[in-house]
């Protein structure tokens, strides 16, 4: 079982959580550039939310960019390792996406990278399609970027 609630940007379980995707990302594409446009900050995600397990661990975390009005960008949305296959990155998808609609959000969009193919995989089976590379991801090349209008 997994509880999933709002939590501070700068809570220490955050963070964590946020210095954990960096780092397996840096790993991934071998340097520490490789995510184009404004790094998210607690002034520009309205919505952080971080997943908990049954012992009250920190196993993951997502957040809610607000673009323009009736749309939104999906932010660090990451699971630890030894929580990945349990349900826990659907559950937080599903979270933001209930958080989205509740803000007036139509249309969720996310960027993740070439490097990332069971992200890419995970986002299409949970009916995110392949659009253009947006904003400040046009025209590069380690972007693939999706999109999904909320029901």
């Amino acid at each position: 079982m997994v509880s999933i609630d709002h939590e501070a940007w700068d809570s220490a379980d955050a963070a964590r959580l946020r210095e954990a995707q960096r780092v397996e990302l840096d790993a991934r594409y071998g340097n520490d550039n490789h995510e184009p446009g404004e790094p998210p900050s607690a002034a520009s995600v309205s919505v952080f939310l971080v997943a908990r397990d049954a012992d009250g661990t920190a196993v993951g975390c997502g957040g809610l960019r607000l673009l323009t009005p009736g749309s939104a960008e999906i932010k660090r949305m990451y699971v630890t390792p030894s929580a990945r296959g349990t349900g826990v990155a659907v559950a937080i998808l599903r979270a933001l996406e209930h958080q989205a609609r509740e803000a007036g959000v139509r249309t969720l969009l996310l960027e993740t990278g070439t490097a990332q193919p069971e992200a890419m995989r995970f986002y299409e089976r949970e009916g995110y399609h392949r659009i253009e590379n947006f904003g400040p991801y046009r025209g590069a090349s380690l972007s693939v970027c999706y999109a999904r209008d909320l029901p």
